[in-house]
Order: C-alpha cells, then structure tokens, then sequence
C-alpha cells in the first residue's frame, strides 16, 4: 500500500485512514463548552444531581463537544498530507449514539468515503467520523463530514 499523499487519495477511498490518539472528556473540559455555548443543563454541569438523577450515572458531555473535537483528530491523521490549506465544508449526516460520560476518553476512526480532485487546486474529501468510547461497546457518534483540502 502507498503512503497517504495528494497523489495517492484515490487509492484510499473505502478505507480507514487512521485512529486519532485518546482525547480526555474531564468534567472541566465541559463546563467550559456549556459556558461557551451557553447551553447549562444540569446533566452536563451538576456533578452531584447527575450523580443521582441522570439515566447516565454522572455528568455527560454535550454531542456537540464531542462533535468539535473531529477537526483536532482530522489534523492528526492527515498530517502526512502536509496540507497548505483547509476548509470545513459540511457535515453529511450526525448520529449521536452513546453518551460520553465525564472523565472518559475518546478517539476518532477516520475513513475516506471519496476524494474527489476540484478544478481549483482542492481536494473535497468525504469522510466517515466513529468516535470511540474507551471500554464502551458503542461509540459515542458517527458522521459523515465534507473538508477541503489543498496541497498548494
């Protein structure tokens, strides 16, 4: 097999591109995305009532925190491109499948679904996202995103 480069991309379609490295979820890490977006429901933020009360047994992280952290994993795995330039372009489809409890770690399976070479010097790359759970059977979500990528 090749090494990932501009030249090769087509040769990789279907296949898994790479594994990010574990990513921590501490409680921390959450508060500061509720302040962020403003978003402060007690199964995020309240440590002591998620503890008792939520069907999740702690405080969990909000989809879309986990959601953010794929263009710090896309970075990762595509290093070996050496791309000039980036450009988030979509996402295709979201599905939030387990909740990420705080203190949990997670890493990003990345597989190229198509690459498809643009007349303007970009690559528009479509791209399968399963976020893992550590020791969890089912990962935290799946996604299909669309990125730009240029090598020049």
């Amino acid at each position: 097999m090749n090494t990932l480069s501009f030249d090769t991309l087509p040769q990789f379609v279907g296949k898994t591109l790479g594994t990010s490295a574990w990513i921590d979820m501490p409680q921390s890490r959450i508060d500061a995305f509720a302040d962020c977006t403003e978003d402060r429901q007690w199964i995020h933020i309240d440590v002591e009532r998620s503890l008792k009360e939520s069907p999740f047994g702690a405080p969990v992280a909000h989809g879309f925190l986990t959601l953010s952290l794929l263009p710090i994993t896309i970075y990762e795995v595509f290093d070996a491109l050496k791309a000039r330039k980036s450009v988030a372009y979509g996402i295709d489809k979201v599905r939030f499948i387990s909740p990420v409890r705080a203190g949990a770690r997670v890493r990003n399976h990345i597989k190229l679904l198509s690459a498809e070479r643009r007349d303007d010097g970009f690559w528009l790359l479509r791209l399968e996202h399963t976020v893992e759970i550590e020791g969890e059977p089912k990962p935290a979500l799946i996604a299909v995103t669309l990125g730009l990528l240029s090598p020049a």
